[in-house]
């Protein structure tokens, strides 16, 4: 997946909460600004189902045997 970068203006406060949540769950706090930003988009039902090259969506199981 390629990766937009953006300069983000937030309150030192908010990072700070940011950093100390994403060092918890041992994350970057990039990484966590984007699990962060997931989860909401995935909550409103605003983010898009992802596939995967194959065409499987991302998440689910593939049944077929390679001999069929």
């Amino acid at each position: 997946m390629a990766r937009k970068q953006y300069p983000l203006r937030i309150d030192q406060e908010v990072w700070a909460a940011v950093e100390q949540w994403a060092a918890d769950d041992m994350r970057s706090a990039n990484a966590q600004v984007e699990w962060i930003l997931r989860q909401a988009l995935r909550q409103s039902g605003r983010l898009p189902k992802e596939k995967r090259e194959n065409g499987n969506q991302k998440g689910s199981v593939n049944t077929a045997s390679a001999s069929e």
